[in-house]
This record gives C-alpha cells, sequence and structure tokens, in this order.
C-alpha cells in the first residue's frame, strides 16, 4: 500500500477552545515543507483551525530573515501572535561556527549569516518591542546540531536572550534538545523570566519535577503520542496541572496517527485527545485548562 503524504484530513472540533502556542507557518515563497507538500494558504490555515476548536496561534519567528515577515503575519492576522528570537541552531552560524553535531548534518551558511550574532540579537530585541510580540522564543539550547565551539556560542546567546525576556517582561519560550542539565543550569544561575515555557517538552519524570519546583511551563507537542515516548507520557502525568501547554511546532512533529506528514495547528486535536487518555482528565476539561494556563503566561488576544 502506498504510503499517504500531504496534510492530514480534518478530524472534528474539540469541545472547548485551545490555543496552539508554539508553530511556524509558511513565510517565504517556495519555502519547502515536510514530505514535499505545497504550503496551504493561511486563510485555509485559519479556517482548519477554527474548525478544530483552535482559536488561536503563536508563530515563532526564529531566524534573522523570519523576524520582520513574522511581525507583519501577526499584524494581517488577528488569531496570531508572534515570538521572535534567534534559534540556538542559528546563533552559532552567525558567529562563524559550522560544526557538524552528533546528528551527522554538515551545516552550512546562507546570506544573512554574514551578519554577526550581536547584530542579530539586537535586532530581535528591537522588533520584540512590537504589542504583537507576546514571546521570546525560541531560544535555548540544542547539542544535538553541532560541537563543542557551538555549544558555547549558544549558552552565551541563551543568557542574552533571558536577559531581554527579563528587560521586557515578556514569557520566554525555550527550545531544549539533548541539554537539560544545561538549560536548567543557566535559568537557575542567570534567573528565569518569570514566565518560562519549555517549547515542545522532551524531558522525563525528573525534568517535570524542576519544571513544577521552579513553576516554569511544560509545552506538550506531537512526540506526546509516539508509542515510544512513555517517559514522556509519565512527565505530562506528573506535570502540575497548572503549568502545562498544548503546541504543535508545525509543520514538523505530527501527533500518532498521522506521523511524518505535514502538520499544522488544527492537527493538534489529536495531539489534546492524547493528552486527555494519559493524564485521565476528560477532553472539556483539558481544554480549559490548556487555555487558562496559555492565557495566564501570554495573555488573551482571541475572541
Amino acid at each position: 500500500m502506498a504510503r499517504k503524504t500531504g496534510f492530514p484530513p480534518e478530524a472534528g472540533e474539540l469541545p472547548s477552545p485551545v490555543v496552539d502556542n508554539h508553530t511556524h507557518f509558511p513565510l517565504h515563497p517556495g519555502e519547502e515543507l515536510p514530505d514535499g507538500a505545497a504550503p496551504l494558504a493561511m486563510s485555509e490555515q485559519v479556517g482548519r483551525a477554527e474548525r478544530a476548536g483552535v482559536v488561536a496561534m503563536i508563530h515563532s519567528g526564529c531566524e534573522l530573515p523570519d523576524l520582520e515577515p513574522s511581525l507583519e503575519l501577526a499584524r494581517q492576522w488577528p488569531q496570531v501572535k508572534a515570538a521572535l528570537a534567534i534559534h540556538p541552531n542559528e546563533t552559532s552560524k552567525h558567529a562563524g561556527v559550522f560544526e557538524t553535531g552528533p546528528d551527522g548534518w554538515e551545516q552550512s551558511p546562507a546570506a544573512h549569516h554574514a551578519v554577526a550574532l550581536d547584530e542579530a540579537l539586537a535586532r530581535v530585541a528591537e522588533l520584540a518591542r512590537d504589542p504583537e510580540v507576546v514571546a521570546i522564543g525560541e531560544t535555548g539550547l540544542d547539542y544535538f546540531r553541532t560541537g563543542d565551539k557551538g555549544r558555547v556560542v549558544q549558552r552565551e546567546a541563551f543568557r542574552a536572550h533571558i536577559a531581554l525576556a527579563k528587560e521586557l517582561g515578556l514569557p520566554m519560550q525555550i527550545h531544549d534538545r539533548d541539554a537539560h542539565a544545561d538549560v536548567v543550569e543557566i535559568l537557575k544561575r542567570d534567573g528565569a523570566p518569570e514566565l518560562t515555557v519549555l517549547h515542545c517538552f522532551s524531558g522525563d519524570r525528573e525534568l517535570a519535577g524542576v519544571l513544577n519546583e521552579h513553576g516554569w511551563y511544560a509545552s506538550f507537542a506531537g512526540p506526546v503520542t509516539f508509542r515510544a515516548n512513555e517517559e514522556l507520557r509519565e512527565a505530562l502525568r506528573v506535570m502540575d496541572p497548572s503549568l502545562i501547554m498544548v503546541e504543535t511546532d508545525a509543520p514538523y512533529l505530527t501527533p500518532v496517527p498521522y506521523r511524518g506528514r505535514p502538520n499544522a495547528s488544527y492537527v493538534m486535536v489529536h495531539t489534546v485527545e492524547s493528552m486527555a487518555v494519559t493524564r485521565g482528565e476528560e477532553l472539556t476539561q483539558l481544554c480549559q485548562r490548556l487555555t487558562a494556563n496559555t492565557e495566564r503566561v501570554y495573555g488573551r488576544w482571541w475572541g
């Protein structure tokens, strides 16, 4: 049987509205999507999301060429707000470091990497003052795609983003890949922003306990539905219910049963339903809890 491709079908509506607190919409013509799928027009993205009960979305612009287009997207679509940062995998490139990490992916420069890291961070600081920006992110550490030199750059850039979030009084969305211990150590040492979210949470029960202790939020995405990720589901079970949120990280990390196909906010129905089963919680109650937690962190801009 041929493997199905393209965006998943719509799958009904959640019983109470939810918010996708971290996604990536296509911003540039010809942008490639997983599986070679053609991008969905924004009108279709938003329409499908609303039919699914996903009433608002936070788009993360985390590469230098994406910062201003992310703001423009949020200005055009009232359902969308922006988070801005320089992604950890981008910070080392702006510093002239192109290492091959444990993933084996050979890094190569793009034209925008000629801009020095300090200048790129300054542009984030300038644009993040716009009222359409509700978070600094995604920032953090990714030890899967760099070597020792890149890790040094990532740590310093992470600290700069922490300082900016605190200066502006904005929440921070953290990318943490294979770097749990260093993320926690830096947050403790520098002092985390008042509202700190580990986006696409990938930790275990132990890391969930650290978040509970410090009042940091865990945002769960499609991987919580993957069969092999029982440790991640155990983390979801032990998280303080007032500290959990949900996201897509679209167009990646599509939940079961559509893993491997392009992701979008409307597909988050499957993630929320799986979270309710994992926590043994009634679906409407969980939706209401997720939305209340999201509003507490980012404010409310949806109807």
